[in-house]
């Protein structure tokens, strides 16, 4: 443990310094999160349920968050070649290895978002 905080300490490079930067970047963008949730939770679902599910996003966003999961193997895409077209995504065994992580956030969410709301709420009051 001491050599791995020495090797924190010791870089000025972020990504080095902290070792789950990256990934932060690939797992908590702003998109990334909600996609995975109706995945993980909904199972396989194409382009248009998982717009109606997540109200707020761009279908321009959507898809660009769905190639990057894709490209992050996160997510897998399927095609099949019918009339018309049909492409469905659902959660890869590598994006379901992420559901302890994000039940211990949801845990800490829990037990936590209250005392950082009296936190905000007293700061902000100073």
């Amino acid at each position: 443990m001491a050599a791995e905080a020495r090797t924190w300490t010791s870089t000025s490079d972020p990504q080095l310094a902290c070792p789950i930067s990256p990934v932060v970047d690939i797992v908590f963008s702003r998109w990334t999160t909600p996609i995975l949730w109706a995945l993980h939770t909904y199972g396989r679902q194409r382009f248009v349920e998982l717009e109606r599910r997540i109200t707020k996003i761009t279908p321009k966003v959507l898809t660009q968050r769905l190639r990057q999961l894709e490209r992050d193997g996160l997510i897998v895409r399927t095609y099949h070649p019918e009339v018309p077209p049909r492409v469905e995504y659902e959660i890869s065994d590598l994006g379901r290895s992420l559901a302890p992580l994000f039940a211990h956030l949801a845990e800490w969410a829990s037990d936590n978002l209250e005392k950082v709301d009296q936190s905000r709420q007293a700061y902000d009051a100073h």
